[in-house]
């Protein structure tokens, strides 16, 4: 869908265990013919090394450890290096403003895609070249986006994924809550397919926090701090409760290394300019937290970008 073909090199650097998204991208790559580089997760700096040495076109990892290899490679001067065109990537929610960065700094085109193990693990819907939505197979799965009471949204309206399995064998899942929030494309498509349309995942339902009545999703976070140039993309965000018992929400984000200043005037200035972007989108008062760029891990699987501290107060 996104053009890979049996003359692509292609890295799957995400966890070959349980995780269904290692054998099922792996078992596809090579019933299309391609070259599979079976890298699994971890060691940034030799995933990087067999890119350059097998002469890897298409990668296959999460959002968060792809803007992590693009890091690692700029500050190694790699990437002019590379001969990579197009990143899979998937399993977890991430902003249209992060797609941007990692396209820029890998030199590539970046597609999202949409699997769960309960399902068929990878491949349930992919992005095709017009990186305008989901196509969702059909011929595999019956959809619906929900509202909280199992309503049917309508077009455009934030929902819940429900899938039913059409042809899957020996567990079938009937309307089956997937936890995802997205929203429902009926319009049709510019690639031509008239297949099922989904956004990009917004978030998990279990991902919203609640802070002072005010719903916030961690996309929203990231998608405003990608716009700072000042701050890496990188952010954990922390809850607490203060001797009010109010709820309180830090979000902790990285300084870019070429803003990292001792002028604590400048570093202030920055700050404040986070919080008030975040007030901007969120409507609600957050405290915003600077740290050195790399306090934040970096994992080749999902990113931890919650601390709930709340039950411990």
């Amino acid at each position: 869908m996104v053009g890979i073909t049996k003359h692509d090199i292609f890295q799957n650097s995400v966890n070959y265990g349980l995780f269904t998204g290692g054998l099922g991208i792996h078992n596809g790559i090579e019933r299309l013919g391609a070259t599979a580089v079976p890298a699994g997760t971890g060691n940034t700096l030799r995933q990087l090394e067999m890119m350059i040495d097998f002469g890897v076109t298409a990668i296959h990892c999460t959002p968060s450890y792809a803007l992590y290899l693009a890091e690692t490679a700029v500050e190694n001067d790699l990437v002019d290096k590379l001969k990579l065109k197009t990143g899979c990537l998937g399993a977890e929610a991430w902003s249209d403003n992060m797609r941007k960065n990692i396209e820029e700094m890998l030199n590539i085109k970046a597609y999202d895609s949409y699997g769960l193990s309960e399902m068929f693990g990878p491949g349930i819907a992919f992005e095709c070249p017009e990186q305008n939505g989901m196509h969702i197979w059909d011929d595999h799965f019956f959809v619906e986006v929900l509202d909280k009471n199992g309503e049917q949204v309508s077009e455009g309206e934030k929902g819940e994924l429900v899938l039913t399995s059409l042809t899957k064998e020996g567990l079938i899942s009937i309307r089956y809550r997937t936890g995802d929030m997205t929203r429902l494309l009926e319009s049709e498509c510019e690639c031509g397919r008239h297949s099922t349309r989904i956004s990009r995942l917004i978030g998990r339902a279990d991902d919203m926090i609640t802070v002072r009545g005010i719903n916030v999703y961690p996309t929203q976070i990231q998608d405003v701090i990608s716009k700072i140039p000042e701050v890496t993309n990188q952010f954990q965000i922390v809850l607490t409760r203060n001797s009010k018992k109010l709820d309180e929400m830090t979000v902790q984000v990285e300084i870019e290394k070429d803003a990292f200043t001792d002028d604590l005037l400048k570093l202030e200035r920055i700050q404040k300019n986070v919080v008030a972007q975040l007030m901007n989108v969120l409507n609600v008062r957050t405290n915003v937290e600077l740290l050195e760029f790399g306090s934040i891990e970096r994992t080749g699987g999902k990113s931890k970008r919650i601390i709930d501290k709340r039950e411990a107060i």
